[in-house]
């Protein structure tokens, strides 16, 4: 059957999308060529990767607000590292943190029983505190040929962060919609008592859920970071924002149990054409605060009324079929 409330989200954000590169096409012709687009992909990469762990996270009926903060501790911890180290060692030491991170957000949620928003806000700043104390406030310079290419190579005239981003939504997009797992974040985001008594393990379902978030904040590190060619100290900072208004203009729910992954992605790129948009016409940037901000209160708007319409539509549909069987 088919899910009446992300057709209607999916559509949302789609024709928002459509609406602004038509806007932005006719306003700058710039905006429309191949260079250009690809260059809206490559800005959003980041918080589009990041945006696919808080996709699951809100799903769940929890928010993660440490994401951006976990990116900078693991970027700098593998900047330090590499400079002495290999690559290997380098992106398996980067991870292994963000998955402690992810793992100890988990842990305080389920075991700790602390509300997700107060418990990732205290480690947002513990985080951040670490990174300044690694680097001592200053930048770590990468000089990794092979590092820098993660984020500054290319592949058939196509960035490699904008791969990577794409090959991670197909991987959490079959693992989200077609696998058991990912059927227990639907369910336990839905009802978490009715999930528990149908014997789903619904704390082991978040602690994998901040687990990874936690790693895919590390892989926006070492993409930002590579891109950059430096770790900064303050590297992430503002970007679980950014992510979170991904994953809203995108349809999640922030009432748990409905979302999407493909409508993270269009949340993403909307985002990224209208700070490209904006930019090509020279709209100051304090005004573009103010466009993003509407923009996600809009969405925050449409979502609360999604179900209403979605209700309306199903009846809608049961009255026709009750018709015609009569008929």
């Amino acid at each position: 059957m088919i899910n009446i409330r992300n057709t209607i989200s999916g559509l949302r954000s789609l024709v928002i999308l459509l609406i602004l590169i038509i806007i932005a096409s006719i306003l700058s012709p710039v905006f429309l060529t191949s260079s250009n687009i690809l260059n809206v992909l490559l800005e959003v990469s980041v918080i589009a990767i990041l945006a696919i762990g808080q996709t699951y996270i809100i799903i769940l009926g929890e928010i993660d607000l440490s994401i951006g903060a976990i990116l900078g501790l693991s970027a700098a911890i593998s900047a330090g590292i590499l400079s002495k180290g290999n690559l290997f060692e380098t992106l398996l030491i980067g991870l292994l943190i963000g998955a402690c991170a992810g793992l100890l957000n988990g842990l305080l949620v389920t075991i700790g029983r602390m509300p997700s928003f107060i418990a990732t806000l205290g480690t947002m700043t513990a985080f951040a505190g670490l990174t300044l104390v690694y680097t001592g406030g200053n930048p770590i310079a990468v000089t990794s040929k092979s590092f820098q290419w993660i984020g500054q190579g290319y592949i058939l005239n196509i960035p490699v962060p904008v791969l990577i981003m794409i090959i991670l939504y197909v991987i959490f997009w079959f693992i989200l919609h077609r696998t058991y797992y990912g059927r227990y974040v639907f369910a336990t985001g839905g009802n978490i008592e009715c999930s528990r008594l149908s014997g789903i393990n619904v704390t082991k379902v978040k602690n994998i859920a901040f687990i990874l978030t936690g790693v895919l904040s590390a892989v926006a590190g070492f993409v930002l970071t590579s891109r950059l060619s430096s770790a900064e100290p303050t590297a992430g900072s503002g970007m679980e924002l950014d992510a979170i208004a991904a994953v809203i203009i995108g349809g999640t729910s922030l009432s748990g149990g409905k979302g999407q992954l493909i409508g993270t992605l269009i949340g993403a790129v909307i985002l990224g054409v209208l700070d490209d948009g904006m930019n090509l016409l020279n709209v100051s940037a304090f005004y573009q605060g103010v466009v993003k901000g509407v923009i996600i209160l809009l969405a925050v708007l449409l979502d609360s009324n999604i179900d209403s319409l979605s209700k309306f539509t199903k009846n809608l549909i049961k009255r026709e079929a009750a018709d015609n069987i009569e008929k």
